[in-house]
């Protein structure tokens, strides 16, 4: 028997229930917008949503293949912020904008790398790993700009991530659509897509099948890293600016709750990569919504917190 046959073919059914409910949610509030807000409607509006959406959607493309494969990434958007600061001020020290551009990548792939090695070299638990590089990142960050922002950056870097190349839809989000597609069917057809669910779903059977569970888990964490270097070059382009604050701590929040309601499983092993820009997508509207109809930072933090809890519970039912 082959090695590929001794693994999970495919993951949970899709659409599964968390992106159902997903629709469902984001219809209902479309239709509650159309009511009571139907400035929400306005093109240069729609527009923006997606682009919000988009950049955290490539956050969560990160994170949900670490949270498939086991694990949780809770330092990247402190490794967005420090990779933005990094590249941003090399780019405004020399003017070299590809250079920096690849410093921001490299950046966060490097500290993808760290996490990636501490958990599965050194069997340290993801959550504490990450919660502390969070802090160290991102106390960096504030030490290394005196909490201020880096701008003046090269006009041809910020010119063409925030080009508009069809119907006035900025690139970042053909960027990030391409992405998705690409890594959906990298994790559902590939080798290394069906190491990643067998480790998330049963890490002992994995290493029975001789899957290299090290190496698979390193590679998730590096990806996520990756993912953040990326959308510090976007986002520090859209901003024409970078800064500390860029990984603020509720961005964390929007992260998992954009994969938990996409339905990547928070036991690892389920889920697809496309759901997690579904739940990118409704966190943004619900996000704007909220924002229109004037509901207080706090009170919003409160409802996310809320959803992430409903959707843990459907998952905890569906996991059984």
């Amino acid at each position: 028997m082959s090695l590929a046959g001794t693994l999970p073919a495919a993951p949970r059914k899709w659409p599964s229930r968390q992106v159902l409910i997903s629709l469902a949610i984001i219809a209902a509030i479309l239709i509650g917008l159309w009511i009571h807000a139907p400035n929400f409607y306005r093109y240069n509006n729609i527009i923006n949503v997606l682009l919000q959406a988009s950049l955290l959607g490539m956050l969560a493309i990160g994170m949900a293949v670490i949270m498939i494969v086991g694990g949780i990434d809770l330092s990247l958007p402190a490794n967005m912020a420090m990779s933005a600061v990094l590249g941003a001020f090399y780019m405004k020290t020399t003017g070299d904008w590809v250079t920096g551009s690849l410093i921001m990548a490299g950046t966060g792939l490097a500290i993808g790398l760290i996490n990636g090695f501490a958990v599965a070299k050194l069997k340290m638990i993801p959550f504490v790993v990450t919660l502390a590089m969070m802090t160290m990142v991102s106390g960096t960050s504030v030490w290394m700009t005196n909490s201020l922002s880096i701008s003046q950056l090269p006009e041809g870097f910020v010119d063409l991530f925030n080009a508009r190349p069809y119907f006035r839809i900025p690139i970042t989000i053909f960027i990030v659509a391409i992405l998705a597609v690409m890594v959906t069917i990298l994790m559902r057809s590939s080798i290394v897509g069906r190491w990643a669910y067998a480790v998330g779903i049963n890490e002992k059977a994995a290493r029975v099948a001789r899957v290299p569970i090290s190496r698979v888990v390193m590679a998730s964490y590096v990806f996520g890293g990756l993912m953040a270097g990326l959308t510090a070059i976007l986002l520090t382009a859209r901003l024409g600016s970078a800064s500390a604050n860029m990984g603020n701590d509720g961005m964390v929040l929007d992260i998992v709750s954009a994969c938990v309601v996409g339905g990547i499983s928070i036991y690892g092993g389920a889920g697809r990569v496309a759901g997690a820009l579904f739940g990118a997508l409704l966190i943004t509207v619900l996000s704007n919504a909220m924002n229109l109809i004037g509901v207080s930072f706090y009170l919003s933090l409160v409802i996310k917190g809320a959803v992430i809890v409903a959707f843990v519970a459907a998952d905890s039912r569906g996991a059984k």
